[in-house]
């Protein structure tokens, strides 16, 4: 799909950003080199550095974004930087919340990282889940719906041989291929154990099309490919988990554990721009096919 901020609102976007996270610091260097990453990886925009625009106010803001859809990725991109701060500070939600009022924008996202500083951890991780709940079957594949009702974490012999006999395919096959990413990456397939539902399914055939492996980096890059491939709730419910886990820290569960500044690791933002870059230029959504039929 075209990228979601057309390269005339990039600037006023950008400028917006940096209002939005300057609670007298200008921004922490992590959060200044995500945008940087982002103007130069996914926007092509090497003319410009977060060190050379001035922010705008939140008036500013919304004077120059007058575009509903703009105002609403804008606002996405918001709660990205906002989960790059370290530790995430009221002044910094109310700072993001007063850009929010000013382009009428709220959301999930807002929400999730509103209730972690105010309300703790615990609130926000189900937060998340409620927000997870909701989708669950558009994250199941396809194949395996009827079998599997939403997430519950049951082993499942039967799924387990139906994964591995997959491995029986021609070497490069996705389905080979899959398997060879459990193998590879010291993972039990889903079924294996109650901690790998048969949810995952859908979501390990995403990595190895995409080509990521399982590392925090990596896992932020592939939900912010697929929120760029199709932009929808699905998509932005799983970037919000991916950030969750990996940068904000707060979500833990018997499958991971969360961490904070993964983007502040080398090269780590880039890749994620990358991401978002690679599923700008998708012409479909592989996220959803039967990858289990294909």
């Amino acid at each position: 799909m075209p990228r979601f901020v057309g390269d005339a609102q990039v600037e006023p976007v950008v400028r917006t950003l940096l209002g939005a996270i300057d609670v007298g610091d200008g921004g922490t260097p992590e959060q200044l080199a995500v945008i940087d990453a982002l103007l130069a990886g996914y926007w092509n925009r090497s003319d410009l550095t977060s060190a050379t625009l001035t922010p705008f106010a939140p008036a500013d803001a919304a004077a120059a974004l007058d575009d509903a859809d703009v105002r609403g990725k804008t606002r996405e991109l918001m709660v990205l930087l906002e989960a790059c701060r370290h530790p995430l500070t009221e002044a910094q939600i109310e700072r993001i919340d007063s850009y929010g009022r000013a382009l009428h924008e709220d959301g999930k996202g807002m929400v999730l990282l509103r209730d972690f500083v105010r309300a703790g951890a615990q609130q926000a991780q189900a937060d998340f889940q409620r927000y997870i709940n909701d989708i669950e079957d558009d994250l199941a594949e396809p194949a395996l719906l009827a079998e599997h009702v939403g997430m519950e974490s049951v082993a499942d012999p039967g799924l387990v041989d139906r994964l591995r006999a997959l491995h029986e395919l021609p070497a490069g096959t996705l389905g080979y291929e899959y398997v060879e990413f459990y193998r590879r990456n010291g993972i039990a397939l889903p079924g294996e154990d109650a901690a790998m539902p048969a949810v995952f399914v859908a979501h390990d055939m995403c990595h190895v099309i995409a080509g990521y492996g399982p590392t925090g980096p990596e896992e932020i890059a592939l939900g912010a490919m697929q929120l760029c491939i199709s932009d929808d709730d699905r998509h932005w419910v799983q970037f919000l988990g991916n950030l969750a886990v990996h940068e904000a820290g707060f979500f833990s569960n018997d499958v991971v554990t969360g961490k904070t500044a993964t983007l502040a690791r080398e090269g780590s933002a880039a890749l994620m721009a990358e991401g978002m870059r690679r599923g700008s230029q998708c012409t479909g959504d592989f996220t959803a096919m039967d990858h289990l039929g294909a």
